[in-house]
């Protein structure tokens, strides 16, 4: 398949920023979807030692990927211990 995508950068050049961008997407969601597989809280690989991630989480950690307004180095803690 490789092959097959060289002969065609070869044969037609304009194609080359199209397989450069395509294959940049193609590795950012796989980077994207390894991240959310090994560090979400809501992900449970191991149910035997952890079987609720997520409730070990302090009020202070961020786990979302992007925050626009929140500084989660400020947040208390509201709820109870579970």
């Amino acid at each position: 398949m490789l092959r097959q995508i060289i002969g065609q950068a070869k044969k037609h050049p304009s194609l080359i920023p199209l397989f450069i961008f395509i294959g940049a997407g193609g590795g950012g969601a796989t980077l994207y979807l390894l991240r959310l597989a090994l560090f979400n809280p809501d992900v449970s690989w191991d149910r035997k030692n952890n079987p609720e991630p997520w409730n070990k989480l302090g009020p202070n950690e961020q786990y979302k990927f992007y925050s626009v307004n929140v500084d989660y180095s400020k947040l208390k803690k509201e709820g109870p211990d579970f």
